[in-house]
């Protein structure tokens, strides 16, 4: 048995937890709140500020884990090199976590180092630096905080009007210490798709089937898989994907996003190291092992089987309407537990504030169906569930 030290206690923590508990770990679970989702079915649990170094180093002193799994982006993450020399382990590791906190990093290594294909990018510490990055680039361009989640802080620019808004929603969005912005080229692509990424001790690479996603405000709404994307393509991102993992170092799983052009190819996009929100898909038993699982297994170091995709799959998201510090409240749910190869998970958040995130609709189907058939379904469903 391994004791695991998760900092960060969302929807996808919750479900590493429930991954780590059927094989037999002992998990403490961390955030900022008290109540948070992985907490519920957690062993621990520690409430303070993922940003507070003092506090995240006593937390570890007194529970002395043999592995430190990131959840979230606002950690202490330098504090993470340390606690790695002392030989506990940081997953994928504390180069990767420090990398992939931070846009301005990962970007620099996968288009600078690495040789990736990306947009064109400029950072802006001053609305200044936004107004001239935005003349070299052209108009639609996209603004995004160096440190954000779930699309935080991020916009679409038609024209030089919109940058004052893009410059305080940017800031605004932020989250850390970093007040840095990144300004991309727009990309006309085609599609986008998360490629989840299976690095291990001993072992090869190993790639899931790709999955599609939709989103609104950068944040997901929807996803599903197979995704269809060329063979050329899909070989394209499984090189690159490839590439800067084994660069960034570690065992475990990744979310590798690219863009995807019928008339330019592939580009690399962006990169989380840990489960990713658009693989929830995988809880329709799309594939063998679902995201969380193989997070687990990748890091406890044991051997993975081939990675098989069993069924098409979808998944829509369960939003909130309202903000309350009140517990939530659930009704609908009758509409999706009645429909045939559909389910659901309600995350358990303590509260809610508008559009954030209550549960997720997956729903399965043969894998030569229809596709845009099942994804309709899927939303159907999580629209029928209220949050009040």
């Amino acid at each position: 048995m391994k004791k695991i030290m998760l900092l960060g206690s969302g929807e996808l923590g919750k479900e590493f937890v429930i991954a780590a508990q059927r094989l037999g770990q002992y998990v403490i679970a961390c955030d900022a709140y008290a109540g948070a989702p992985a907490m519920q079915v957690a062993d621990e649990a520690e409430v303070f500020p993922m940003l507070d170094g003092e506090a995240l180093e006593r937390a570890v002193a007194k529970h002395r884990p043999d592995l430190i799994v990131p959840e979230i982006e606002a950690i202490r993450t330098e504090r993470l090199y340390a606690f790695e020399q002392e030989g506990i382990q940081v997953v994928p590791s504390a180069r990767a976590v420090n990398f992939t906190m931070n846009r301005k990093a990962i970007r620099d290594l996968a288009a600078k180092e690495l040789g990736l294909k990306t947009a064109k990018y400029f950072y802006a510490k001053t609305f200044d630096e936004l107004k001239e990055a935005a003349e070299h680039i052209g108009y639609p361009c996209v603004v995004k905080p160096l440190m954000s989640s779930s699309g935080k802080g991020q916009s679409l620019v038609n024209s030089p009007d919109e940058l004052q808004h893009a410059w305080e929603y940017g800031i605004s969005g932020s989250r850390g210490d970093i007040k840095e912005l990144i300004i991309e080229e727009f990309i006309r692509f085609d599609s986008e798709i998360t490629l989840l990424t299976v690095t291990q001790k001993n072992g090869p690479t190993l790639f899931c089937p790709p999955i599609g996603h939709v989103q609104k405000g950068g944040d997901y709404r929807e996803s599903f898989q197979p995704a269809h994307i060329a063979p050329e393509h899909l070989r394209e991102a499984e090189r690159m994907a490839e590439k800067v993992t084994a660069a960034l170092t570690g065992a475990g799983l990744w979310g590798v996003e690219f863009f995807l052009s019928h008339e330019n190819g592939v580009y690399f996009s962006e990169l989380s190291p840990r489960p990713h929100d658009t693989g929830m898909v995988t809880l329709a038993g799309t594939q063998n092992l679902n995201e969380f699982e193989l997070h687990l297994r990748a890091v406890l170091g044991l051997p993975i089987a081939p990675i098989k995709a069993l069924r098409m799959g979808a998944s829509a998201v369960i939003l909130s309407p309202i903000a309350s510090q009140e517990p939530p409240r659930y009704r609908g749910l009758e509409f999706v537990t009645a429909e045939e190869n559909a389910d659901l998970r309600i995350f358990g958040k303590p509260t809610t504030r508008l559009n954030r995130r209550m549960g997720v609709v997956v729903c399965h189907g043969p894998l030569d169906g229809d596709l845009d058939a099942l994804r309709d379904k899927c939303k159907r469903l999580a629209s029928k569930v209220e949050v009040y």
